[in-house]
């Protein structure tokens, strides 16, 4: 292995762009994906890796026909250079934020159960007045979001809370009750005093694992005195996917107040239902990184969310 120093005697230094190709291997196992992910070609990607090793005099991982290892030095060297390609994150982060608030780009992840219903009120309060912010949305659910902003590939997430994370922040935003979707001429249907307890018996729908909505529906369940593990006996990835299942009689569900009218609208096979006080809830809010660069700007884009809502069928968290 060449030596890390120059012939003027001066250690060599890696480039970003080495240590972006390592720690993409050193996450990945695998050249292909690995060149996928940061948008490298492979022969570019292995290049790079292997200029890394040459400067720093290491020998950073172990090829074989099957697959890639990292040596023990790699190991090393791959936690540093995923602490110092955090670092300069931070501090271009830093710099966007120092130039003007909302301006550049906002990564936005949302989670299915609030997408269709709040981003139209999101959307048009960032056009109105935020024309320069460049909004990306991505739509994912909650445990992808999360990883999202922990590595920094969002900015900030529109999602169910509360959430327990360390090191992420919440900005609440509005509460909203939920409702009972049921098919046509239900017993429950029309009602505006049905009991928690209610639950305990009826064929409950819900949205498949990973999805907050179920779980909060399931901590809803337990509330009202439903068995731990009673049978759940139908799933759906989407939440229209689960109103069809119930208007073809398969049971109920548990739709919140934002998603009612879209979700409802289409089809007469359904009836609604509403809890007596206090209804069940969710809690809707924004999530930032603890200390990011953009909280003064994300604290004013919650605050500029939370007049927006109010003309929705929630009750805003006043002074959040």
């Amino acid at each position: 292995m060449a030596s890390p120093v120059t012939p003027g005697g001066r250690a060599r230094q890696p480039s970003l762009a080495q240590l972006r190709a390592f720690a993409a291997v050193a996450e990945y196992l695998h050249f292909r994906e690995a060149a996928a992910e940061i948008g490298m070609s492979q022969p570019a990607l292995s290049g790079a890796v292997s200029a890394l090793e040459e400067t720093l005099g290491v020998q950073l991982l172990e090829r074989t026909t099957r697959k890639v290892l990292l040596s023990p030095a790699g190991e090393r060297v791959a936690a540093r250079a995923r602490a110092v390609l955090e670092a300069v994150g931070d501090l271009m982060e830093e710099a966007e934020a120092a130039r003007a608030p909302f301006t550049g780009v906002l990564r936005l992840g949302v989670i299915p159960t609030v997408a269709p219903y709040l981003l139209p009120t999101v959307l048009r309060l960032v056009h109105g007045s935020y024309p320069d912010l460049d909004l990306q949305v991505h739509e994912e659910q909650t445990a992808s979001l999360l990883d999202g902003l922990a590595h920094g590939r969002l900015d900030l997430l529109l999602l169910a809370v509360p959430l327990g994370v360390p090191q992420v922040a919440e900005l609440p935003l509005f509460d909203e009750d939920f409702v009972l979707v049921a098919p046509k001429e239900h017993w429950l249907g029309g009602r505006g005093d049905i009991p928690r307890q209610a639950l305990k018996e009826l064929d409950l729908l819900l949205l498949d694992q990973g999805h907050c909505l179920r779980d909060q529906a399931l901590d809803i369940c337990r509330e009202a005195g439903r068995e731990e593990g009673a049978p759940v006996t139908t799933s759906a990835a989407g939440l229209s996917t689960l109103v069809q299942l119930v208007a073809g009689g398969l049971g109920v569900t548990l739709l919140p107040r934002t998603a009612l009218r879209v979700e409802t609208a289409r089809n007469d096979q359904l009836t609604t239902g509403y809890f007596a006080d206090p209804a069940p809830s969710r809690r809707v809010a924004l999530a930032m990184r603890s200390g990011t660069a953009r909280q003064r700007e994300f604290e004013e884009f919650a605050g500029a969310l939370r007049e927006a809502m109010r003309g929705l069928p929630v009750r805003v968290v006043e002074g959040g």
